[in-house]
């Protein structure tokens, strides 16, 4: 973790409950878009934007459900891709992972998760890189938060979660139903109203479903059907 990114963590986050997973702490940000501005966050440059600094609620959805169904994740390792601030990741070790591994393209993000880790008392690899071209390791579960919001970025991201699920990964994803979603692909396993930031969503709360990947062609029998 680099000590210039924690520090940026520190003085622009402030250490508070999530909304929706009050069980986790993590560094937000009080006003999003002073920080959005201040990272750049139209893409102005190669810096990309502090998406570490709020809970998503994608995000928010995927932690809540690992949190009241620790089953999916007890016992096993887990890969989160995209993993922001590292909601997800830290719910998934409070959960009874025996291991979790956070991914993140952003340097800034890899300390956020490291700091919240520390914060919440858990243990989270963090770190940085683009593995979307690669597979999913030794993981049993990957999960994923937020991630169908680009066009670009929801085809990379299905190719890799489907190479996942083939390997025998068990593959789950948050989604407040983003454009690009490719829902055909998935079946809903729960439906939550989460708090969002009316700044960043433009609306207080964001219908959000956690759903699960099918790896088999659309139309055609799930496993064990």
């Amino acid at each position: 973790m680099s000590e210039l990114s924690a520090a940026f963590v520190r003085l622009h986050a402030r250490l508070a409950p999530v909304a929706f997973v009050p069980e986790v702490r993590l560094h937000q940000a009080d006003e999003p878009i002073g920080l959005w501005e201040l990272t750049e966050g139209e893409f102005r440059s190669s810096q990309p934007p502090p998406f570490w600094a709020f809970a998503w609620a994608g995000g928010q959805a995927l932690a809540r459900h690992v949190t009241d169904h620790p089953e999916v994740v007890a016992g096993r390792r887990v890969l989160d891709l995209a993993s922001g601030s590292g909601l997800v990741a830290i719910a998934a070790a409070r959960a009874g992972a025996t291991a979790v591994r956070a991914v993140e393209v952003d340097e800034r993000a890899v300390a956020a998760v490291a700091l919240n880790a520390e914060a919440n008392g858990v243990r989270v690899d963090a770190e940085l890189g683009d593995v979307l071209d690669a597979d999913a390791g030794d993981a049993e579960v990957v999960l994923a938060g937020d991630v169908f919001y680009s066009e670009a970025m929801a085809r990379r991201m299905l190719r890799f979660l489907l190479r996942a699920a083939r390997s025998g990964a068990r593959v789950l994803v948050g989604d407040p139903d983003r454009a690009f979603l490719p829902r055909e692909r998935f079946h809903a396993l729960a439906t939550y109203d989460v708090p969002v930031s009316e700044a960043l969503e433009s609306v207080r709360v964001k219908r959000t479903t956690v759903w699960e990947l099918d790896p088999n062609p659309p139309g055609t029998r799930r496993r064990g059907q």
